[in-house]
Formats: C-alpha cells, sequence, structure tokens
C-alpha cells in the first residue's frame, strides 16, 4: 500500500477512535462504538474494525445483536466468513438484525448455498426472526443458483405467512427468483397483483420474459411500462430485439437512450451492439464497438458471432484476432461460427491454437467440433465413433444440459453408426434427463428400455430425485436400487437425507436403521500418491505410514495458516437442505 494511502487511513481511524466517547459509567458508549465499527466496514478497514473487536473483550463486553451484526457486516465486506460465523454464532440471543447481516454476508460473498443452510436452520428454530430483508436476501440465493421451482414455493410460503405480500421489494424478488426457475406464468400473476410497482418490479418482469424466450410478451410489456425505463430495462428489451429479429423495435429503442441520455456504460453498450449485429446490422454494430473504448469478451463475442451468422467470416476472424487474450467463448464463439461455414479445414488448426493459449475445450466446444470430423476422410479423429465415443459426448451433454443434442446423438447411434444402445448409453440419457429436471420423463424412459436398467440407469435418475427434492421418485427408484445392489451404502443415505429435508424424520431414520442393521458402513475415500519408494495408498485419517506423526503435524501447520487468512475447513454434512 502506498505510504499516502496508509497514512489517511491511520487518519481516518483517528477520527474515528475519537467518536468513541465512554459512558458515564466508565464503559463503551454502544451506540458510537457500533457507528465507528460501520464506518470501518464501509471503507473496508479490516486491521482497524479488528482492533475495535479486540477492546471489546478488554471491557468483557460479549457483542449483542447490534454490536454482532456490525462485527458479522465488517467481516463479510472484507471477505473473512469465517469470522464473521464465529462472530454470529456467540450472540447470546439473536434477532432478526442478526440473523439477517449473517445471511447477507454469505450473499455478498457469493456463498449462496451457505445462505440456504442458514435460512433453513433459521426457519426451524426462530420463524419470528424472518422478515422482510430475510427473505428478500433468501430469494437472491435461489435466483442465483436457479433452484427448482418448489424451494420458490416454499419461500413463498413465508411470504404469505408473515403477510410480506405487499412488500414491493419482497414481491420483485419473488417475480424475479419465479422467472429464473422457469415458472415465468406465475411470476406474471404475481406482477398483475401487485397494488403497488416501481421499476425494480417492471424490469424484474421484463426480464423475466426476455430470459424465458417469451420475446413478444416482453415487448408488450415494455409498452406498458409505467415510469422511466432504465438501463436495466433497455438491456433486456436489446436482448428480445435481437432474438426475435426485431430491427425496428430495437432502433426506436436506442433513440429513446440516446434522447434521454442515459449514460452508455459497458453493459448497456454490449446489448445495443449485440442486438444490431443479431439483426444483421453489422456495419452499425462495428460503427459502436469502434467507438467504444473499452471492451470485454462479451463485446468482442458479439461481434464475432454476428459476422459469422452472416457469413463475414473473415471480418469475424479480423475482430477475434484484435484481442490479446481471447477468452474460451471467444474460442467458442469462432470455432462453432467456421463449423457454421462449412469452414472444417480451419477448426481442428483453430481448437490447437486455443489449448496453446491455456484455454481447454469444453462441451460446448466439442459439441461444435464434432460434425467437422466427418469431413475428414485421411484424419484418424473423424473415425464411424465407437461406443466409448458415445458415451464420452452423451456425458458431456448431461453435464451441459445439453439435452437436445443428446437425444439427436442417442438416436442416431442405430441409423447413422450402426449400432444398439448399450446400458452405459441408456444411463447417459436418464443422465441427462434427470440433470434437466425431467424426472417423470426419465422415469418413462427406463419403463420401455429394452435392456433391463442396470444399476448405472436406476442410480441417475436416483441423483436427479435427489437434486430436485423428489421424495416419492426417490422412494420409487431406491425400492429397486435396494434389490439391485443392497450393498451401496450411498443409496441408503441419500433417500435418507431426502426424507430429512422434508421433515419425515422416522422415514430417514428407518432408512438408517435398515442400513445399520445390515452391517454396512460409508465406505471411507482412498488415494494414491507417486514417491520415490514407488506407489502409496492412504485413506481418510490413515494412521499406518511410519511418519504419519510429521505429517499431520505438517498438515495442521498449514491448516493453521489457512485458518489465519481467513479459509474454513469444511466437515462434510450429512444431510442436505430443502433448498438444494
Amino acid at each position: 500500500m502506498k505510504i499516502s494511502n496508509r497514512l489517511a487511513l491511520q487518519s481516518h481511524f483517528a477520527a474515528i477512535q475519537q467518536t468513541l466517547p465512554q459512558n458515564h459509567h466508565g464503559g463503551l458508549h454502544i451506540g458510537a462504538y457500533g457507528s465507528a465499527i460501520q464506518r470501518c466496514a464501509d471503507r473496508r478497514l479490516l486491521l482497524q474494525g479488528k482492533q475495535l473487536h479486540a477492546r471489546l473483550f478488554l471491557f468483557s463486553i460479549t457483542p449483542s445483536n447490534f454490536l454482532g451484526s456490525k462485527l458479522v457486516t465488517l467481516y463479510a465486506k472484507c471477505s473473512l466468513m469465517h469470522y464473521a460465523r464465529k462472530v454470529f454464532d456467540e450472540i447470546p440471543s439473536k434477532n432478526s438484525f442478526s440473523w439477517n447481516a449473517m445471511l447477507m454476508g454469505y450473499s455478498f460473498n457469493g456463498m449462496f448455498h451457505k445462505s440456504l443452510d442458514l435460512f433453513y436452520t433459521l426457519s426451524l428454530t426462530q420463524m419470528t426472526c424472518i422478515d422482510n430483508f430475510t427473505i428478500s436476501c433468501i430469494l437472491k440465493a435461489l435466483s442465483s443458483l436457479c433452484c427448482s421451482s418448489n424451494s420458490a414455493k416454499e419461500v413463498h410460503c413465508f411470504v404469505i405467512r408473515g403477510g410480506l405480500d405487499r412488500d414491493v421489494f419482497v414481491m420483485n424478488a419473488l417475480i424475479m427468483c419465479y422467472s429464473r426457475c422457469s415458472q415465468v406464468v406465475i411470476a406474471r400473476k404475481l406482477f398483475d397483483r401487485m397494488p403497488e410497482r416501481d421499476t425494480v418490479s417492471w424490469n424484474s418482469m421484463i426480464a423475466g420474459y426476455s430470459q424465458g424466450g417469451f420475446y413478444e410478451e416482453c415487448k408488450r410489456l415494455y409498452l406498458e411500462m409505467l415510469g422511466v425505463p432504465d438501463a436495466v430495462t433497455v438491456a433486456s428489451m436489446m436482448q428480445a430485439c435481437g432474438q426475435s429479429n426485431d430491427l425496428v423495435f430495437g432502433m426506436e429503442i436506442h433513440q429513446m437512450v440516446n434522447d434521454s441520455g442515459m449514460k452508455m456504460d459497458m453493459l448497456l453498450c454490449n446489448a445495443v451492439i449485440a442486438m444490431y449485429a443479431k439483426c444483421g446490422s453489422l456495419d452499425y454494430a462495428q460503427e459502436l464497438f469502434d467507438e467504444m473504448s473499452e471492451k470485454d469478451e462479451v463485446t468482442y463475442g458479439s461481434m464475432i458471432s454476428g459476422y459469422m451468422s452472416y457469413g463475414f467470416v473473415d471480418k469475424a476472424m479480423a475482430v477475434f484476432r484484435e484481442m490479446e487474450r481471447p477468452g474460451l467463448s471467444n474460442w467458442n464463439a469462432v470455432i462453432s461460427g467456421l463449423v457454421q461455414n462449412n469452414q472444417y479445414e480451419r477448426v481442428l488448426d483453430l481448437v490447437q491454437e486455443m489449448q496453446a493459449f491455456g484455454s481447454w475445450p469444453n462441451a460446448v466446444t466439442l459439441a461444435s467440433i464434432l460434425p467437422s470430423f466427418s469431413y475428414f476422410s485421411n484424419l484418424r479423429g473423424g473415425k464411424e465413433p465407437d461406443p466409448v465415443t458415445i458415451t464420452a459426448v452423451l456425458t458431456a451433454c448431461s453435464h451441459s444440459g445439453l439435452v437436445d443434442e443428446a437425444w439427436n446423438i442417442f438416436n442416431s447411434m442405430s441409423s447413422k453408426c450402426g449400432m444398439q444402445p448399450l446400458v452405459e448409453q441408456y444411463a447417459c440419457m436418464v443422465s441427462v434427463l434427470s440433470r434437466a429436471g425431467k424426472l417423470s420423463e426419465a422415469a418413462d424412459f427406463i419403463s420401455k428400455m429394452p435392456i433391463e436398467p442396470s444399476a448405472k440407469v436406476w442410480g441417475a435418475l436416483l441423483h436427479g430425485a435427489s437434486v430436485y427434492g423428489d421424495v416419492e421418485m426417490g422412494k420409487f427408484v431406491c425400492d429397486r436400487l435396494f434389490e439391485i445392489e443392497p450393498e451401496n451404502t450411498g443409496n441408503y443415505i441419500i433417500m435418507a437425507n431426502l426424507y430429512s429435508c422434508h421433515g419425515r424424520w422416522e422415514e430417514a431414520d428407518m432408512v438408517r436403521d435398515r442400513l445399520k442393521g445390515i452391517g454396512l458402513q460409508k465406505i471411507r475415500g482412498s488415494s494414491w500418491i507417486e514417491t520415490s519408494r514407488g506407489l502409496l495408498s492412504f485413506i481418510a485419517k490413515d494412521v499406518s505410514h511410519e511418519r504419519s506423526d510429521e505429517i499431520y503435524a505438517l498438515l495442521e501447520g498449514l491448516l493453521g495458516l489457512m485458518r489465519e487468512e481467513g479459509y474454513v475447513l469444511q466437515e462434510e454434512l450429512d444431510y442436505e437442505t430443502p433448498f438444494g
């Protein structure tokens, strides 16, 4: 840190200390002390905030909800969530302020699963502490994780039960959450029933339509909008106009932006350029692109995709070559564009160049380049694929959510590849459907299999049931898995967790008792490491090595250093919350 900055911080902290008068009993003035901690939090003065925290110990003060919430906020804003949680746990009688501070701290640091876990605990122990800030925070977490609609509906119940369905901030968050969960119809019903709407309300619904592919509904709602659109409104509308190829509507909105004097930041510039590029107005898109003083991957990607979509390969490549460090999305845009324009001979060279730059292909890359292999009869990479290849590609589709692509590949095995699907490919398709939340479709697919479903097939469906919290589907699958592989402890644990997540504790205990009754235990994972004395194998908490004392002493030292840096050792939980 520069000396001037350090002196400025020291001077600022000295000013903060001067605002800390003592009360008439000689103790700390709690109100002033809380304000001082808040000022440290706002300016990320971690060291000074820690000093204030340390002074509480000198006065034998355990942080109450007021001071505790301020300290939680301080550590959260400095990304020290371990310290924030420690302060939170030590607050004697927590109220809504401390719960909300901790929830917002997790959300601020992108730890949305932690937010959901904490809310689950709160809902079981202190329902009275749930208020509009709590609900807004947890809905933000659900939206960021794109959780199932069941989770959104559970929180919706809290909204109704707490009488918060007239709070505009809560309803805005709920509309956005439902939209992200592909429940746009429910979101619109809530929007229509709102007695009061603000710009965020309109933006949430317009964004929900735009992101969900309901472009005409999005444009109609924009025309009905009351109040002045902002940059968020325009960004959603530009996406809708670009995707629906409505250049005229997009130009009208762009003109409104210019007339209103709205600030054109990078986000808005990218949205406008993408609209013009998608609609084929490439010269104007290029003009706007050239006027931008600062560009990111999205800016370049919009121009590259626009040129490729209309067959201007060389112009797309020229834009791409302007980039010093292309991102993976830019490599994928160029590769898919070359395939789209039948420039197959350039694809493999570009993939090799991409790897030389340190970027590795993902499922999107593979989905783009695989069709090009059939055009190279002299390449080994272009060889009519074997079952292993099909399994690998279907697995990639499963992890990427490419349901339609997976169906095309699976259905072409017989007609194009001359092979009948094996049980491994059936298991992959069940995984594709289950990961996409199509559990009923996956179960129907299994029922129509011409061969006997294996444990892998049922296991893929069980995983989907676990992710989406479908207890009945999980029970249906486990009944079969318990017969096929009764020794697999993982099936019992997943089912017990599913029951626990939905409060069906007796059934969860029955599954665990069944597991114990047949004498099964969780199998500890094992690992291998290559040393100068050969390959050594070890398991969790292993003490068989002759130097295990030294190893654990070294590990403990490393863990201590990690804790000092704010990292948290996360022990494995044996249950999951109902929110994911």
